[in-house]
C-alpha cells in the first residue's frame, strides 16, 4: 500500500485535492462493480447445478 500513497500523493502535489478525490472516486467504483459482479456470477443459472 505505500506505492498507492506516494501515487495519491504525487497527485495532489500536482493539481490539489480535486485530482486525489477524482482518483480515489474512479477506484472505489471500479472496485464496487467488480465485487456486484463478482458477488452476482454466483446467482447465475447455467443449467448445470443439478
Amino acid at each position: 500500500m505505500p506505492h498507492t500513497a506516494a501515487l495519491l500523493a504525487a497527485v495532489s502535489e500536482d493539481q490539489g485535492p480535486g485530482s486525489t478525490l477524482r482518483v480515489v472516486l474512479v477506484v472505489s467504483l471500479l472496485g464496487a462493480v467488480l465485487l456486484a459482479w463478482f458477488l452476482l456470477r454466483g446467482y447465475r443459472n447455467d443449467d448445470n447445478n443439478d
